[in-house]
């Protein structure tokens, strides 16, 4: 039997506390909060999106840094697994649109309560409102932990402090440190999952207009490098809404002068399609504006703006557009284009992307390979994915991974 301290008890904490003990270990879970899941609370706009129903190969392609490394544990500990898991637990689960797996209750809280009931039947005991400080290495190996209240002697470790994101939850860099202490590199923290502050001021004129079905497509350099297509929004600051959540994670580590977003705002129509749409609309529409001709085709909010950039006057009658305005018209509506000025801050992103190198972690167990007894399990490591559930999941198999090696 080895004694366990989890620091942490966030969604990675839990689940590693959890069979950690189930191996019979002596596992106590340090956190400095009042209580467990203050993060998992507001995931999901307070709903908590579990995981998400797919294969564990679907599942590595929406995985942005490092899925080679997450394989092993994706496989051991799945989406199907966790799934299985929390209703085993007495969680019912529902997916809905786009695979995305939520508590029938669509309250957070009752993942909270499973993880932690799951820790209590196991024997898991809680130390709330203490923080540690250190982590004492001797010879290459964990050998105690020192707190706010007190120092303990421990054979292992296991850090699950989460990011930078939200530090109202409590996740404020800790695990970093500690890594850094260790020997380990750093991969700098950065915004994931994102609003994008833009260049210009013409989203003003947009602020609040939501746009569903469309593409959005990302370029570096003028390459194209992705495309995503759902719901997106216009913002007091920018952009936000899904897709530019997931848009912002393969940004964050670009030069973002070299960033161009692209929005089709009507993806279901070729061209052809869309210029025979413009001429039946502009045969009915030809004695009136051409403002008010795109009424049933864009929202209102954005006529005037792709008319501004297609050099066409909003008065300009209809049977006075000539066929090149039409066509930057086509482009305009085609390719709205944005430039991106900075991410929004730590404060408003969902995860943090960058942190522990994975280069020094064993990925069958999360185990240091410079520390002996010393693992480091979801946020804290150099993982993430795009929004949808994947990044909870990042953090029930890192925590699953390193409880379940723990076998004396």
């Amino acid at each position: 039997m080895s004694n366990v301290a989890v620091i942490g008890g966030g969604a990675a904490g839990l689940v590693a506390a959890y069979a950690a003990a189930e191996n019979g270990n002596n596992v106590t879970v340090f956190e400095k909060n009042e209580k467990c899941g203050k993060k998992i609370y507001i995931t999901g706009k307070g709903r908590c999106n579990v995981t998400h129903d797919c294969a564990p190969e679907e599942f590595l392609s929406n995985v942005v840094n490092n899925a080679k490394f997450m394989t092993g544990a994706i496989y051991s500990f799945s989406p199907e697994k966790t799934m299985r898991f929390f209703e085993n637990g007495g969680l019912r689960l529902k997916t809905e649109r786009g695979a995305r797996v939520f508590p029938v209750s669509d309250k957070a809280s009752d993942v909270t309560k499973c993880l932690e009931d799951y820790c209590k039947s196991a024997g898991v005991k809680f130390n709330f409102n203490e923080k540690v400080v250190k982590i004492s290495i001797l010879n290459s190996t964990v050998s105690d932990i020192i707190t706010t209240k007190a120092r303990y002697c421990v054979d292992k470790v296991i850090v699950c402090t989460g990011g930078l994101s939200y530090p109202s939850t409590g996740s404020t860099g800790d695990g970093y440190a500690f890594a850094q202490y260790a020997g380990h590199e750093i991969v700098t923290p950065r915004q994931g999952l994102c609003g994008l502050n833009l260049k210009g001021a013409y989203y003003k004129q947009l602020q609040g207009l939501a746009l569903k079905n469309v593409k959005l497509n990302l370029y570096y350099k003028e390459k194209k490098l992705k495309e995503f297509f759902g719901e997106m929004l216009f913002t007091h600051f920018g952009v936000s809404g899904p897709i530019v959540l997931s848009c912002s994670s393969l940004i964050n580590r670009l030069e973002l002068k070299d960033v161009k977003l692209s929005i089709d705002l009507k993806p279901a129509l070729s061209n052809e399609q869309l210029d025979l749409r413009l001429l039946r609309d502009f045969d009915a529409y030809k004695n009136k504006s051409i403002g008010n001709c795109l009424k049933e085709l864009l929202p209102s909010a954005l006529i005037p703006v792709v008319l501004e950039r297609s050099k066409i006057d909003e008065s300009k009658k209809v049977n006075c557009v000539t066929r090149n305005e039409r066509q930057s018209l086509l482009t305009n509506i085609r390719n709205f284009d944005m430039l991106v000025s900075s991410l929004r801050g730590f404060e408003e992103a969902i995860i943090t992307s960058g942190g522990v190198a994975v280069k020094d972690i064993n990925p069958k167990t999360m185990e240091s390979k410079l520390v002996k007894g010393l693992y480091f399990c979801g946020e804290v490591l150099d993982i993430d994915a795009f929004t949808g559930g994947f990044n909870l999941q990042l953090a029930f198999s890192t925590g699953f991974a390193a409880g379940n090696s723990i076998k004396d």
